[in-house]
C-alpha cells in the first residue's frame, strides 16, 4: 500500500482497482519473463489438449 499511496501518488480506490499484475508493472517490476515459445507452446496443447468435437462440450 505504502508503495502505491506514498510511492506512485496513488489515489486509495485507484489503488485498489489495480490487479497485482498491474502493481508490480507500476513499480518497474515484471516483464523479465520470457514470451511463450513454440516448445512452450507444444507442451501446453500436450498438457491441455482440446477436445475433439462430438464431446458435447459444442
Amino acid at each position: 500500500m505504502r508503495a502505491g499511496m506514498q510511492g506512485l501518488g496513488l489515489a486509495p480506490d485507484v489503488f485498489w482497482r489495480l490487479t497485482p499484475a498491474e502493481l508490480r508493472l507500476m513499480l518497474g517490476q515484471g516483464g523479465e519473463t520470457a514470451p511463450l515459445t513454440r516448445a512452450g507452446f507444444d507442451a501446453l496443447l500436450a498438457a491441455w489438449p482440446d477436445h475433439p468435437k462430438g464431446d458435447g462440450d459444442e
